[in-house]
């Protein structure tokens, strides 16, 4: 049986800090997978844990048997298999009912975690100190004991941190991964109970077994979040996707939670009527030139998404536009060549991180264009002075740099922060505020200094398929903001002003819609 308790001890490790990472993906659709999100998972996670080890400690003391800890994996086991059956009931109503608050992130995903892990993890932390209780026959190995299990549960740990992520959710989805941790505990439980010759609780257990397995054959067969319109759906190594088709013939895409819309699709339209359209508009911001068009042969795309930036310009610039586009996740690259219409013969999409693309690439742009911000929190690393300067090393002489900026209404915290950086940085700093919405402003950096007069002077020699965007953007570009903290890879709190933000505009009685 000693072998046995390491095993258990190990494969409890694995699942413990598994089901963490597997929760952060059933969080994904319904709360996304922000700082604060992960920051409520984790900290529920351990306080759970630390009740279980007390728990558990207690529960050892008064009742040292194999008995009772196989009785705690088989109902971690158990409650395990349920989560896939229960999650997004669970999740939906907690987004239902606190999603329309500021702080609906925080207290959602509370809410949450708390229903559906709070239980099965107290039980998981119990199982370390009834494995060092039943482990330990003399006082003086007592230490020896308990650092050889807590050691092979740290093991267990460290394998769970690259088990579900690398191989089970990509392979079979989070759901079966739920599934597979509740077999191996529940098996753990059959072995131990088989072992003890408990013939009952073994045929209760096998109940169990067949139970998580019925439960994941019913839900593999079922949507990841319902909803109308739904045409794809899928959960990459990076994030939840899901297409959207409206009733006027639109397709939406959703990234996660479904906060905002990442890409926008019509087969009858060019325009998307949204911020990507107005992206376009860059090469009128640089120096003033009797052919603006000669400033627009050559674009960057971080954050390409499913292609809609991509599709803009070339209806704008035409064929001989060249746009180069990064993306992290290459399932939503084929998601946009397959809903999108991002399947461009002058667009090519190379799959990696924003930052580290820089790093590696040697080409210049015309524009170079960062769509990468997911709301309402955003990477830090791309919003940093040392970030702006690899993106103006990659500039034409006249180039352009545009961001894109979603924020609050009435609040330019976050704004006048990234416009404060990039003047860090760019000689010339102009923004956008985008009509028919408060909540976006593109800001622009160019190489060479420019002005306002420049922009104008563009504007006279733009061809007429512009005129729809510049009836409503013409007297939107200024370059006035307000000074602000300068953001570097040392110090970039932009999480920090983030939540300041939605809490003022919580208590101001708007929501980020």
């Amino acid at each position: 049986m000693r072998l046995f308790l390491h095993v258990l001890v190990l494969l409890s490790g694995v699942v413990s800090l598994g089901a963490e990472l597997g929760a952060s993906r059933l969080l994904a659709p319904y709360f996304g997978t922000s700082l604060v999100v992960w920051s409520s998972l984790i900290g529920l996670i351990l306080v759970a844990l630390a009740v279980g080890y007390w728990l558990g400690g207690k529960w050892a003391d008064r009742s040292p048997k194999w008995e009772s800890l196989l009785s705690v994996e088989l109902g971690a086991g158990t409650m395990l298999a349920l989560l896939p059956l229960v999650a997004a009931p669970v999740l939906e109503r907690a987004l239902l009912d606190l999603g329309h608050l500021q702080i609906g992130m925080l207290l959602g995903t509370f809410a949450g975690v708390l229903v559906l892990l709070g239980a099965p993890m107290v039980l998981m932390g119990c199982i370390t100190p009834f494995a060092i209780k039943l482990a330990t026959t003399q006082m003086d190995e007592a230490g020896r004991v308990a650092g050889r299990l807590f050691a092979l549960s740290t093991i267990g740990s460290f394998l769970g941190a690259f088990l579900p992520t690398v191989f089970l959710i990509p392979l079979m989805g989070t759901r079966w991964t739920f599934t597979t941790f509740a077999l191996v505990l529940l098996t753990l439980a059959l072995v131990g109970y088989l072992l003890r010759s408990n013939w009952k609780m073994a045929g209760v257990t096998l109940l169990s077994v067949a139970l998580a397995v019925g439960i994941g054959l019913f839900m593999s067969s079922r949507p990841i979040k319902p909803g109308p319109g739904v045409v794809f759906e899928k959960e990459s190594p990076y994030q939840y996707i899901r297409v959207v088709e409206r009733p006027n013939g639109w397709f939406w895409l959703h990234l996660n939670e479904g906060l905002v819309v990442h890409s926008k699709y019509h087969p009858e339209k060019m325009l998307s009527y949204g911020e990507w359209d107005y992206v376009a508009l860059s090469p009128f911001l640089g120096k003033a030139k009797s052919d603006p068009s000669t400033k627009a042969k050559s674009w960057a795309v971080i954050g390409a998404g499913a292609g809609t930036t991509a599709r803009i310009v070339s209806y704008f610039w035409g064929k001989d536009a060249w746009i180069h586009g990064v993306e992290l996740d290459p399932d939503v690259v084929d998601v946009g060549k397959r809903f999108f219409g991002a399947d461009l013969p002058n667009y090519q999409v190379d799959v990696n991180d924003g930052r580290a693309w820089l790093k590696t690439n040697d080409n210049s742009y015309d524009v170079v264009s960062i769509d990468a911000y997911r709301q309402p929190y955003i990477p830090f690393e791309l919003t940093t002075v040392e970030f702006f300067q690899e993106v103006m090393d990659h500039l034409n002489e006249d180039g352009v740099a545009v961001i894109n900026v979603s924020r609050p209404p009435k609040d330019m915290r976050l704004v006048n922060a990234l416009a404060t950086t990039m003047a860090e940085v760019f000689p010339s700093v102009h923004l956008m505020h985008l009509p028919d919405t408060s909540m976006v402003t593109l800001i622009f950096g160019t190489k060479a200094e420019t002005t306002l007069e420049d922009y104008r002077a563009n504007l006279v020699k733009a061809d007429r398929r512009f005129a729809p965007l510049l009836r409503k953007i013409r007297d939107r570009v200024g370059d006035h903001y307000d000074r602000s903290i300068v953001l570097t890879d040392d110090h970039a709190p932009v999480e920090r002003l983030m939540d300041l933000m939605l809490v003022a505009q919580a208590l101001d009685g708007h929501w980020l819609e």
